[in-house]
């Protein structure tokens, strides 16, 4: 009993009751339209003056204009945001924005008809019914309405009838919560078919989805990068500074100061990056294109790296488009931490040779004594300078030989 009252009268079966009704007021211009059709030929009295066939003839005409009406663009966007509030359906179920395609804007414009339509019978049935089926379960206790017109005209002066007014009255209510319920809960499985994502739509989200995992490993690039670097720096450079400090020489306290200086641009230049991209971050926004330093800032970043980076560059740098320059300077920057983070120490030369149809870059170090050691699930850094690289359409290549750590790339500007 519970569980029918739920049903019937609970928070889903109210708010759906109150979806038909909304498409019940959503149909009269239609209803209107037709009537007015249908009363210049047939010379009707009036909208509610009508016989019950001219008010349906009038519901008949409006179905077919309201399926028309919703071949527009807002019509879906619409109907998806009331389902979604008053039916109680999930909202990863439903299709986002305007329909494309012939299939999903019939299927919009089947949704569309089905709502105001059944809408419209509903609503006429909760205007009338109710007032009705009142009056006729008070006739036991309104002497005055048994006496009525009304009354006699159905035969309500008989005791047995009188009586049977009462349930027959709770009935009708009943039977209108039962219809309404049903309605609705019918209506609720028709969206997920009607207005549920067409292939298109599902290929569209897709397309988003990757849109968005790119833009986020962007990023993850961006953040791994600029940060790892510059950890790896300043802490080669601190300890640099600090086995100079021990030695006690004074001679040496210009080396001293050049790390410490290196330090300082190292992590004013990192906060920079950093609070840029985080400020994209906290606006939910895409990494754009255009974030980061370029070539132009690469004398810094080896300045900051120590003494022991040499730098070599042949052609101008200038003219490298700013997609490529950026990449670039990203390479360099996770070469630079690769071999701080396993041959701390040792001699870096790098290389840029911008005088072909490509850019190439050219990192060496040599092997340390003792292999480094590997982490658990492998590092990013090279991974992410074989993606930088294959995304510009190049080739990245890491590894021994000849006694150094060689890191080759080749982009075609």
């Amino acid at each position: 009993m519970r569980r029918c009252a739920i049903a019937l009268f609970g928070q889903r079966a109210r708010l759906r009751w109150l979806h038909l009704i909304l498409g019940g007021a959503l149909f009269m211009p239609y209803w209107l339209v037709g009537t007015i059709a249908l009363g210049a030929f047939l010379d009707s009295p009036g909208m509610f003056g009508g016989s019950v066939a001219v008010q349906f003839g009038a519901y008949a005409i409006g179905l077919p204009l309201a399926a028309v009406t919703a071949l527009f663009p807002l019509a879906r966007p619409m109907s998806v945001a009331v389902a979604r509030a008053l039916c109680g359906i999930p909202a990863d179920r439903l299709a986002d924005g305007p329909a494309r395609g012939r299939d999903a804007k019939a299927r919009t414009a089947g949704w569309f008809t089905l709502h105001v339509g059944a809408g419209a019978l509903i609503s006429g049935a909760s205007l009338a019914l109710p007032p009705f089926a009142v009056s006729l379960a008070a006739l036991p206790l309104w002497p005055a309405l048994r006496e009525s017109e009304v009354g006699r005209y159905w035969g309500l002066d008989r005791p047995w009838m009188l009586w049977a007014a009462l349930p027959a009255g709770l009935l009708m209510l009943l039977a209108l919560a039962a219809t309404a319920a049903a309605t609705g809960a019918l209506l609720a499985r028709q969206a997920l078919r009607l207005l549920g994502p067409s292939p298109a739509d599902r290929l569209a989200a897709a397309e988003r989805r990757a849109a968005e995992a790119e833009s986020r490993n962007r990023l993850a690039r961006e953040l791994h990068d600029s940060v790892g670097h510059a950890l790896s720096a300043v802490t080669l450079q601190a300890g640099a500074a600090r086995r100079v400090l021990d030695t006690g020489d004074a001679a040496d306290l210009e080396f001293v100061r050049e790390a410490l200086t290196a330090i300082e641009e190292t992590t004013r230049r990192t906060v920079g990056e950093l609070d840029g991209v985080l400020g994209l971050l906290r606006r939910g926004e895409e990494v754009e294109e255009g974030v980061g330093p370029g070539l132009d800032a690469l004398e810094a970043l080896v300045r900051g790296a120590g003494p022991r980076v040499a730098l070599t560059v042949d052609g101008a740098l200038g003219p490298v488009p700013e997609v490529l320059s950026r990449e670039a300077y990203r390479i360099v920057q996770e070469g630079l931490t690769n071999a701080a983070r396993h041959a701390g120490g040792t001699p870096v030369t790098v290389r840029l040779d911008a005088r072909t149809e490509e850019l190439e870059i050219t990192m060496e170090n040599p092997l340390p004594e003792r292999p480094p050691v590997a982490r658990p699930h492998g590092g990013r850094g090279l991974r992410g300078v074989g993606e930088r690289a294959r995304l510009l359409g190049g080739t990245a290549v890491a590894g021994p030989v000849d006694g150094v750590w060689r890191l080759a790339v080749r982009i075609p500007r």
